[in-house]
């Protein structure tokens, strides 16, 4: 079984090619700004809807009356750029259909646009450009071979070939295709897990893995960053660093998140053949709890403290390594309805509000059972989802 997989690589361009990098993303996110602005117009004043094909064939024109702006960049990276707007128009009228938010597209401002995408069909870049060399290299059309430092091996057919700004950092991103599966041999063991603010998760087995909060261990530091910055002026030099330090260490907690769900998740695949979480909307359940001015919100502060412990414990994070992980070494991962999941008893199956004392106390009030409360709604998770597999497997 092959996969499609993405690895990413920190790159190291020497400062001629950083300037070049930056001044590629900007004229990429004008680029995307331009065919914004044209869509709109268009429809606005002709009632014409422009789409991908009809931008795209502009290219070359646009590409002809500027050489030393977007003349200067691959066409096939430019062409990617405009898929993407051309994706969130997709994604609008989706969500329309669907009845939901829409959340038309918008303009990309300096901050909001981070990456340059190019097709890996020697269109403008071309992974592993100097192999003979002892460091590893991507060449970029009009930015030259930069050196990639490569940690691991690259798997499979390289599709497309991304470069991403994260703060002072660049980071090359492969996007590759036939990637062969690397099963686990089976341990005939089965696990759910409930997702907690206090530990991670917690496994039916009665595991319980500990959130490390990395944004409550940096928390002092970026408060102390955050205030620097507000004394520092619009526009000046002062104000550019001070963001700067505030945006690496945000960097940092995200980079430790990931770290902590890789390592998590990997010790979830190598330890059971099925694994059963509940399906969580994470959006919903950290929304503001403010409201409006005629109707404001109650608890606004508790509120606000635990959406920020949520987004702390990286369950989305989590979920998300997990699934590609699973997927790759052949587990099984169903997501099961969170309702009543901590207020069921796994023995006998009483449900009620006040079974669950604490946060941490369960005790059944139609049976006596005590446990963990936690690791009673694991087991309830994975008594769910063997119920959905069983049912799957005799449809």
């Amino acid at each position: 079984m092959a996969v499609r997989r993405s690895v990413k690589f920190l790159i190291r361009p020497t400062s001629k090619q950083a300037a070049a990098l930056a001044q590629c993303l900007e004229d990429h996110r004008q680029l995307y700004n331009a065919a914004l602005e044209h869509r709109r117009t268009a429809y606005r004043k002709a009632g014409v809807t422009i789409g991908y094909g009809e931008q795209s064939a502009e290219l070359k024109e646009i590409r002809k009356t500027d050489p030393d702006g977007q003349g200067r960049w691959s066409a096939g990276s430019q062409q990617q750029t405009l898929r993407r707007l051309d994706k969130a128009f997709a994604a609008f009228f989706r969500r329309i259909k669907a009845g939901h938010k829409a959340g038309y597209p918008r303009f990309k401002g300096r901050g909001r646009f981070d990456t340059v995408e190019w097709p890996a069909t020697k269109n403008g870049a071309s992974w592993d450009s100097q192999p003979h060399e002892p460091a590893t290299r991507v060449y970029l059309l009009g930015i030259g071979h930069v050196r990639v430092h490569q940690h691991r091996a690259v798997k499979g057919r390289v599709k497309t070939i991304s470069v991403k700004r994260d703060g002072a950092r660049w980071y090359l991103v492969l996007s590759c295709d036939d990637v062969p599966a690397e099963p686990l041999p089976a341990t005939g063991a089965v696990a759910g897990i409930d997702l907690g603010v206090a530990s991670l998760f917690t496994t039916s087995d009665g595991e319980h893995v500990a959130g490390p909060r990395h944004l409550l261990t940096t928390a002092d530091r970026l408060a102390d960053a955050q205030r620097d910055l507000c004394r520092k002026e619009r526009g000046s030099e002062r104000r550019r660093k001070a963001v700067a330090r505030v945006a690496a260490l945000h960097a940092k907690v995200r980079r430790q998140r990931l770290d902590t769900a890789h390592k998590a998740a990997l010790t979830l695949v190598r330890g059971y053949d099925v694994i059963v979480h509940e399906d969580l909307r994470i959006a919903n359940m950290t929304r503001s709890a403010s409201g409006t001015i005629e109707q404001p919100g109650r608890n606004v502060a508790q509120k606000a403290g635990l959406n920020r412990s949520i987004l702390d414990a990286g369950w989305g994070v989590l979920l998300r390594v997990l699934a590609y992980k699973a997927e790759s070494a052949g587990r099984e991962l169903i997501a099961v309805e969170p309702r009543n999941t901590s207020r069921t008893c796994s023995r006998c199956g009483h449900c009620a509000r006040d079974n669950r004392l604490t946060q941490a106390a369960f005790r059944c009030l139609g049976c006596g059972h005590a446990a963990h409360a936690d690791v009673n709604a694991a087991i309830n998770i994975l008594r769910a989802g063997l119920a959905l597999r069983q049912a799957a497997e005799a449809a």
